[in-house]
């Protein structure tokens, strides 16, 4: 996340994973979310990632944190979960 790189974070995409941000909301395939990624990172070019939560509900994983880019910050939230022994992404948020 703190790289901006859509290809090192898709290797963590679950099979298909909810994306949120401004003005776009969908579920997609893995490769969908890794081409809606980079184009998002595209617009918004990365500077930085601060974690300010993180914990774990029901056996998934979430951290919540502020995603620093070119066009302002923006809150992000991840969503994890166990997957055939991997832990996989399976929810993506980006607010202004």
């Amino acid at each position: 996340m703190k790289l901006g790189d859509s290809a090192k974070l898709a290797k963590f995409f679950d099979s298909s994973i909810e994306v949120t941000m401004p003005g776009r909301s969908s579920s997609y395939s893995k490769s969908q979310a890794e081409m809606v990624i980079k184009d998002f990172f595209s617009t918004n070019s990365v500077k930085g990632f601060d974690v300010i939560h993180q914990g774990e509900n029901d056996g998934s994983e979430y951290c919540i944190g502020t995603l620093h880019t070119s066009t302002g910050d923006f809150r992000t939230t991840v969503f994890m979960k166990q997957k055939d022994g991997d832990e996989v992404l399976q929810e993506l948020r980006f607010e202004k």
